[in-house]
C-alpha cells in the first residue's frame, strides 16, 4: 500500500524534469488573468499552468477588432484560445478550469475540440440559462470599485485591497472600458446550456451559495445535463471561490484532475494527501 507520508512528500516537493499535464485557466469578465494570484502558484506544482490572456480590454487584438467594427463574442473568444493552445502550446488535451464567462469559453471549446480536451472544472458558470446579474457594469459606468467588490464576495472585508485600487484604475482608464463594455454586448446573452450535452470530458461544475452574479439553482439543474458531470455547491462564498475559498478550490481541483476516479466531493484526507498526477511522457 502507497504510503500516505510519501504522497505528501511528493504533493509538496514534484519532480521537477517531466512533461506535466497541461492546465488552461479561462477567467472571466471581470477578471484578467492575474486574477488566478490566489491559485496558480499550487496548480502550478503539479501541471504546466497556462492563463492565455483572452480577456485584455485594453489590448491592441481587441481594439483593432472594435475598430473593425466586428463584434467581440464568444466565438470569437474560443477561436483566440484554439489559436493559442495550437500555436503556442501543442500539448493536447488539456485540462480547463475557468470562471464565470470564462465557463462559456470552456463549454463551447470543449464541445467544439472533445479530442483537445482532458476534463474541465466550471467555477460559477455564466451562460447556464438563467438571467445573468453585472454589478461590475454599474462599477464601471459610477467607477465605484468597492460596490462591485461588496456584489461578488460573501466577505468582501477578506478581499487583498489591492483589488479594489486595481479596479478602481481601470474604471478610470476609457480604454479599458471601451474594451469591457463591447465584450459585454458581445458575450452578455450567449448561453451554453444546449451545449452541456455534447461536453464529454469529465467536468465539475461548482456554485456557491450566494453567488449573486449567477444562480446557484439554474447551475446545479444545469450540471446534471453533462454526460461526465459531477456538481458541488459551496456555502457562505460569493461569485469566485477561486478567490474567496481558495484553499478548498486549489486542492479540490487537483484532485479533479489528477483522480483516476474524480469526485465533487473527496474526503479531506484525500484532498489534503493527494499525489500530483504523473508525469507525461
Amino acid at each position: 500500500m502507497r504510503s500516505p507520508i510519501k504522497g505528501l512528500l511528493e504533493r509538496l516537493r514534484p519532480r521537477h524534469y517531466a512533461r506535466r499535464q497541461p492546465l488552461v485557466l479561462i477567467n472571466g469578465l471581470a477578471e484578467q488573468a492575474e486574477s488566478w494570484y490566489r491559485n496558480r502558484k499550487f496548480w502550478a506544482r503539479h501541471f504546466e499552468v497556462y492563463s492565455p490572456n483572452i480577456l485584455a480590454y485594453e489590448g491592441e487584438a481587441l481594439h483593432r477588432r472594435i475598430a473593425a467594427k466586428e463584434p467581440i463574442t464568444v466565438e470569437y473568444l474560443v477561436a483566440q484560445l484554439y489559436t493559442y493552445l495550437d500555436q503556442f502550446v501543442q500539448t493536447p488535451p488539456y485540462h480547463f478550469v475557468s470562471s464565470s464567462l470564462g465557463g462559456k469559453v470552456a463549454v463551447e471549446f470543449a464541445a467544439k475540440y472533445p479530442k483537445l480536451v482532458n476534463r474541465v472544472v466550471l467555477l460559477c458558470p455564466s451562460g447556464m440559462g438563467d438571467k445573468e446579474q453585472l454589478p461590475i457594469i454599474a462599477g464601471v459606468r459610477g467607477r465605484d470599485a468597492q460596490a462591485m467588490v461588496k456584489s461578488v464576495f460573501f466577505k468582501p472585508r477578506r478581499v487583498d485591497p489591492q483589488m479594489e485600487r486595481y479596479y478602481r484604475a481601470k474604471f478610470a482608464s476609457r480604454l479599458w472600458q471601451k474594451g469591457f463594455l463591447r465584450t459585454v454586448n458581445g458575450t452578455l446573452e450567449h448561453t451554453v446550456r444546449e451545449r452541456l450535452k455534447d461536453v464529454t470530458a469529465p467536468t465539475l461544475l461548482v456554485t456557491t451559495s450566494d453567488d449573486k452574479v449567477c444562480d446557484p439553482k439554474t447551475a446545479e439543474e444545469a450540471a446534471r445535463e453533462l454526460p461526465c458531470g459531477h456538481f458541488r455547491k459551496i456555502e457562505r462564498c460569493g461569485h469566485a471561490p477561486q478567490i474567496e475559498k481558495h484553499w478548498l478550490i486549489n486542492r479540490l481541483v487537483v484532485d479533479f484532475l489528477s483522480s483516476t476516479s474524480p469526485t465533487a466531493h473527496p474526503s479531506w484526507t484525500k484532498l489534503i494527501l493527494a499525489k500530483p498526477p504523473r508525469a507525461r511522457k
